[in-house]
Order: structure tokens, then C-alpha cells, then sequence
């Protein structure tokens, strides 16, 4: 079956180019340029697009973002499928995931998998401590739906923080939709000015309780000032026992990504990339040297691409305060 699932893709692949072409210009034109007339992120937009991917490749059962993704006008369901159609038919011939999206061993990550990797060991380290937690903070949630799946059946308290005008943007695409939200509390914050404990507090935070953050797909675009002034400012509101989860970056991606023109499309929609880590050698320790100063520990970390002669790419870490 495998070969068979190859030769239709090979002959699928060569009749969609056109179709694909199409897909690709539609997708990004939506992406980048509705993003910016919208003025909110074009990364964002990137996650929702893998999420999706992962759903309807039966990797992540995530009908949220399945949905979410017909009414937003950043992104189109359509250009994606003419894209990844060839591929899709492929692995339901063979019933086996090819080389994208796929579910790689860990170590052997390539950027390519970033979202569909970053997302599953993400979700692994909710599931691990989600019964242990009295709260649950998503950190520039942007259209996140994670928060619309397992947390409706937990006594969790939910919170979304993100940008005003991101947020309301995804909270008037929700009210399209049929997704229940109601479990949520939207807290619009301005990251770079508001107390994010006092914002949340007023939504009905409870500081001493045990919380988990979420702050996925954002440290890439900021300061390292700006990070260490977050981590720092979480440690000393938070109760004990809370923990952070997040993804750090090598600085060779960074560079990667600029040196590939990518890093000028995102400054498009003001998201210019930041902060990276030398992840070249002994990543470990460089990890827990950026935590342990500021009275912090790393509990589990997945250090993406770390099989690559390069060292890693990028780690998810979970750090407990």
C-alpha cells in the first residue's frame, strides 16, 4: 500500500501544482496582508494553520480549531487544502504519516515539525499536572483552543491573556462559531505596561493558588530583558508550586530564519524576531543557567532538533517556581 500511496501522490502532486500555487498565494496574501490590515498576529495565524493540519491528519483530535479556521479571515481552509491535498490522500491510502506532518522521535525534530512537535509535547505536560492545578493561564493566547477541549470538564480555572485588539478579534470569530467559551476569562492586556497579575486578579485570579502558565510561541519576539523581567515578575507573584511552561529558542534559528528573508515578512506585522539561546554545545546546562538565577528550576524539558550536529533548535521546558 505504501507504494501505491506514493505513485498517487506523485501523479496528485504534479496535477495540483497550479491548484497548489493558488493555495500558497491565497493562504499567505491572507495571512500577511489581512493579518496586518486587522493588526494582529501573522504568527498566530501560523499556529491555527497546524493545528488545523494536525486535526484533519488524524495526529490531534482539535474540532476547536477545525471550526475556528472557516471564519477567520487571515487564514483559508481552501488554500490549505489545495496545498497539503496530495499529502493527505497519501496517508489515507497507506495509513501512515509521511515526511509532512509528521510525529518525529524526540531528538529528531526538524523546524519543519516545529508546531506539530512543540504542540504534542506541550499537550503531554498539561495532561501530566492538569489534575494538580487550580488554574490555568494562557499567556498571548492568540487563537489558542486549548482551552475550549479538556479544561470544559475540569473545576480548572481558565484565563486567556492577549493583546486587546488580537483578543477581541478572536472573541468576535468565536461568536461565529459554535464553540463554547463560556469556561473562559478573557483578560486584554498590554504587555509591555500592565501589572498582568492586577489584570488578572480583577477576572478573578487567586495568586496563592497553584497555576499553570502557557506561554508558547512568543519569546522569540521579544527582549531578553523583556523575558527575565516576566519570569522574574512571576516567581514573586505567584504561589508555590505554580510552574511556567515555554519555549526558548537557538540563536542559530533565529539566524536561520532571518538569513532566509522570513525574518522580513514578520516585520511586516511588527513581529521581528528577539531572543535566542546558544544551544551549539552542553544545552542543558545553557538552560538551566538562564533559570536557575532567577530562583526558578527546570523540570521537564524537550529539546528540539538536539540528534543535529548543530545541537538543538529549541527546547520546550517546563520551569517550576
Amino acid at each position: 500500500m505504501k507504494i501505491i500511496a506514493f505513485v498517487v501522490y506523485l501523479f496528485l502532486q504534479v496535477a495540483f501544482i497550479p491548484l497548489a500555487i493558488i493555495g500558497v498565494l491565497l493562504t499567505g496574501y491572507r495571512q500577511i496582508a489581512v493579518s496586518k490590515r486587522l493588526g494582529v498576529s501573522q504568527t498566530a495565524i501560523e499556529v491555527i494553520n497546524g493545528r488545523w493540519t494536525m486535526h484533519i491528519f488524524g495526529i490531534r483530535h482539535d474540532p476547536a480549531s477545525a471550526e475556528l479556521i472557516h471564519v477567520l479571515p487571515n487564514t483559508s481552509a481552501m488554500g490549505l487544502w489545495l496545498i497539503l491535498f496530495p499529502l493527505w490522500v497519501q496517508t489515507k491510502i497507506s495509513g501512515q504519516l509521511s515526511f509532512y506532518p509528521r510525529t518525529p522521535q524526540p531528538g529528531d525534530e526538524k523546524i519543519l515539525d516545529l508546531v506539530v512537535a512543540r504542540t504534542l509535547y506541550f499537550d503531554n505536560i498539561i495532561d501530566r499536572v492538569i489534575k494538580d492545578v487550580d488554574q490555568f493561564v494562557l499567556m498571548g493566547a492568540g487563537y489558542d483552543t486549548r482551552a475550549y477541549g479538556k479544561f470544559v470538564e475540569t473545576d480548572v480555572v481558565t484565563f486567556e491573556l492577549d493583546q486587546p485588539i488580537v483578543q477581541a478579534h478572536k472573541r468576535e470569530m468565536l461568536a461565529k462559531t459554535n464553540i463554547d467559551s463560556s469556561n473562559v476569562r478573557f483578560v486584554p492586556v498590554d504587555f509591555t505596561t500592565d501589572d498582568l497579575i492586577l489584570k488578572l486578579t480583577e477576572k478573578g485570579f487567586d495568586a496563592s493558588k497553584r497555576t499553570l502558565f502557557l506561554w508558547e510561541g512568543v519569546t522569540l519576539y521579544l527582549s531578553a530583558r523583556e523575558i527575565d523581567q516576566t519570569l522574574r515578575f512571576l516567581k514573586d507573584k505567584v504561589g508555590a508550586n505554580s510552574a511556567l511552561l515555554v519555549d526558548l529558542y537557538a540563536d542559530r534559528m533565529l539566524s536561520l530564519v532571518n538569513k532566509s528573508g522570513q525574518g522580513k515578512v514578520l516585520e511586516l506585522t511588527d513581529e521581528g524576531l528577539g531572543f535566542g539561546l546558544p544551544f551549539d554545545t552542553n544545552w542543558q546546562q545553557v538552560l538551566r543557567d538562564f533559570v536557575e538565577p532567577k530562583s526558578m528550576k527546570v523540570g521537564e524539558a524537550q529539546f528540539l532538533g538536539s540528534n543535529d550536529k548543530k545541537g538543538p533548535y529549541a527546547v520546550v521546558a517546563e520551569i517550576l517556581f
